[in-house]
């Protein structure tokens, strides 16, 4: 049985060690994959925040500009500049919901799934690379385990 390193990732404990304060990992992760990711998108013309938009709109289309800050983890304010942005770039459309007209949905137009389809060509290698080694079991228990720390922080 391994140790439990729990307490040593208490902020608040004075054994507390960096390496045992599973956010500071996640962050370090996340941190290293946008430097890499970011540089790959570069080269195809995207930054980091299109590139969230197209792959959340290349999973369903069309959707309310506030359901895509959302799962893109932008904030309103700063998604409302990346769809001025986009439109301008003729990537994605407006028009205002079916069922709300006070919601303004977004699509990808056709610029935007050849974008899309780039994105994917570039960033499925580094995805490939992230993943190695990890068994099918283990790679569904990090997605629990990232779902239960979201979940435990409602």
């Amino acid at each position: 049985m391994s140790e439990d390193l729990r307490p040593f990732g208490n902020p608040g404990s004075e054994d507390f060690r960096l390496d045992a304060y599973p956010f500071y990992l996640l962050n370090r992760a996340a941190s290293r994959y946008n430097v890499v990711i970011e540089s790959d998108l570069r080269g195809i013309g995207l930054d980091i925040p299109t590139w969230r938009v197209i792959m959340i709109l290349g999973e369903h289309e069309p959707l309310a500009i506030g359901q895509v800050a959302k799962s893109a983890v932008i904030n309103l304010s700063t998604m409302m500049r990346i769809v001025e942005r986009m439109t301008k770039a003729g990537l994605i459309v407006t028009a205002p919901s079916e069922t709300d007209g006070r919601v303004t949905e977004i699509a990808l137009t056709d610029d935007g799934r050849e974008k899309l389809a780039a994105a994917r060509e570039v960033t499925s290698p580094l995805y490939e690379k992230i993943i190695r080694g990890f068994s099918a079991g283990d790679f569904s228990m990090l997605l629990d385990l990232l779902g239960r720390l979201y979940d435990n922080l409602d």
